[in-house]
């Protein structure tokens, strides 16, 4: 195993200005590298990353997420295991597949979306960052759980605090102190809304979690008040980030581009290959019940393990030219993209795969299609090029654009 002294430090300036030479370096000579500063064990291989997320003997667990997510969401599905997820798991997941996704919330994606885009389709321009990507996926979700679209601000204030307390690997006390302050603040916004919603239920997500029942058993007002934490901060952050990369790598490449202007059943290949090129979550952690030998080396038992999505994604020992965005690859599977068999690891694999898999898929189409149909010569503002920021979830912040509005 090797030390982190051969590559950039994954919180060095130099990492979060780029990460992916360091990633190849890391591939190379390091790819099971101690991390001194987090206390763990940084896994950069395709193979291993894959093998630690499907962990098929048991060998990893979720315990990690006590200290990384519990503060700031309570006790989450993401945290439980056996029996205790899989009753979670059946209780929300229905909402996020087949007929309620299609039935429900298709209209209510349709719907925002239009709604941001009627803000800007005028005006020759937008940034699809600021007047689109991080408002669509929030917004959606508030209306799915039948929450006041207006406290979208407050939302957004909470998932971002949410995210930064995630990706908090330098240990930075304001950081901290916002990130458990959002859990306090969320609980006083949702707790009487739950209590509301179990007198007098709807036909919303937030209904249907209060009233959902697997084997007898119930969700309490505080696993609904988790559930609905996490749904807005993976939901918002992670769909926001995808959307602007989708848009980001197609305007670098406008071949591709007007490919998929063209023909609009390339979209969820352009989603697909945007999960693996620029994938919005860089780094997940799991922690090891026992000791594992993988194929970079050995893992102590109860180590946590940062398995390096954005590395691994790129891995050549995987995929061909594997920096290259090309959304006609051959070894990256659309059809399988979006289920726990996905051929790229940003979704995770295995019981704690993505469960809005799914919806992200849908807000992606839906969106994508209202935007080209409102820019069909949609290009970059003079003279910007993108820059991707972050660490632990990684996108472009800013995305200014310009088209000709569609008249008629």
């Amino acid at each position: 195993m090797s030390t982190a002294q051969q590559v950039p430090d994954i919180l060095s300036p130099e990492f979060a200005a780029d990460p992916y030479p360091a990633y190849r370096v890391m591939r190379e000579t390091a790819p099971l590298l101690w991390h001194e500063a987090t206390k763990s064990y940084v896994v950069s291989r395709y193979e291993d990353v894959e093998r630690v997320f499907k962990d098929k003997a048991g060998e990893f667990t979720t315990d990690n997420y006590a200290w990384q997510l519990e503060p700031v969401h309570g006790k989450t599905i993401l945290q439980m295991s056996g029996r205790e997820h899989a009753v979670r798991r059946a209780l929300v997941a229905p909402a996020f597949r087949g007929s309620d996704l299609e039935q429900k919330f298709l209209p209510v994606i349709e719907r925002n979306s239009r709604e941001l885009i009627d803000a800007f389709r005028h005006k020759g321009s937008a940034d699809l960052v600021d007047d689109f990507a991080t408002r669509f996926p929030v917004n959606v979700i508030a209306d799915m759980l039948g929450l006041d679209k207006a406290d979208h601000p407050r939302f957004h204030r909470w998932y971002t605090a949410v995210i930064a307390f995630l990706g908090n690997l330098a240990g930075d006390p304001e950081v901290t102190a916002a990130g458990e302050r959002t859990r306090v603040e969320f609980a006083e916004y949702m707790l009487p809304i739950i209590r509301e919603r179990r007198e007098n239920p709807g036909d919303d997500l937030l209904s249907a979690l209060c009233s959902a029942e697997v084997d007898g058993v119930r969700m309490s007002d505080e696993d609904v008040k988790a559930f609905c934490s996490l749904l807005l901060a993976a939901g918002g952050e992670t769909t926001d980030k995808a959307i602007a990369g989708i848009f980001a790598n197609l305007l670098a490449h406008p071949d591709q581009l007007a490919a998929v202007r063209a023909d609009r059943s390339l979209i969820p290949r352009a989603f697909a290959e945007t999960l693996r090129h620029t994938p919005p979550v860089h780094m997940i952690m799991r922690q090891s019940a026992t000791e594992v030998t993988l194929s970079s080396g050995t893992v102590p038992a109860g180590a946590t393990v940062t398995c390096l999505i954005g590395a691994a994604n790129r891995d050549e020992r995987r995929y061909a030219d594997p920096d290259r965005f090309d959304i006609f690859r051959e070894d990256l599977a659309t059809t399988k993209a979006f289920s726990a068999a996905a051929d790229h690891l940003a979704f995770a694999l295995g019981r704690h795969f993505c469960v809005g898999a799914l919806l992200a898929k849908a807000e992606v189409e839906i969106g994508m299609n209202q935007l080209l149909d409102a820019m069909p010569d949609v290009r970059l503002a003079d003279g910007f090029r993108p820059a991707e920021q972050g660490v632990f979830t990684r996108g472009v912040q800013s995305l200014p654009v310009r088209f000709t509005p569609v008249t008629g």
